[in-house]
């Protein structure tokens, strides 16, 4: 039995691949935009955009965000592994980006009453990790 064997029976957890160079530029303070545009697959600097424009009041341009961050945090969790269900641990930074755009998506969705999106995204967050959910809000 190998030492990394998921005892319960469910998915393994799926850690996504790190990529530094989006994180660190927008830790840095460059412009998610920027970001974006030299690293489009980043989950996390559309989470980011749709942070920023959530917070400016702008909810349908933060559903956009979102949606893109999502979709490309999809495509990066099956290029890893994941089967559609399972745990995407919070914990792991590079799964951030797409559980943020996550959040983000639910949250925009809520907000314009599109409550089937809204509760989708939400199940699908906390099923994915509750930590997140948690935090994240």
């Amino acid at each position: 039995m190998s030492i990394h064997e998921n005892l319960l029976g469910g998915p393994s957890p799926t850690h996504l691949p790190d990529d530094p160079e989006p994180r660190e530029l927008l830790a840095n303070g460059t412009a998610p935009a920027d970001v974006a545009a030299k690293y489009p697959t980043s989950s996390l600097a559309w989470a980011q955009l749709a942070d920023e424009a959530y917070e400016g009041g702008r909810v349908i341009e933060s559903y956009a965000y979102a949606r893109t961050g999502y979709h490309r945090g999809l495509d990066a969790l099956r290029r890893a592994g994941w089967k559609g269900h399972g745990p995407v641990p919070f914990e792991h930074e590079p799964n951030r980006g797409f559980l943020r755009a996550l959040h983000a998506l639910a949250r925009a969705a809520g907000d314009i009453g599109e409550k089937d999106e809204y509760e989708r995204c939400s199940t699908f967050l906390r099923d994915s990790s509750q930590t997140a959910a948690d935090t994240l809000g």
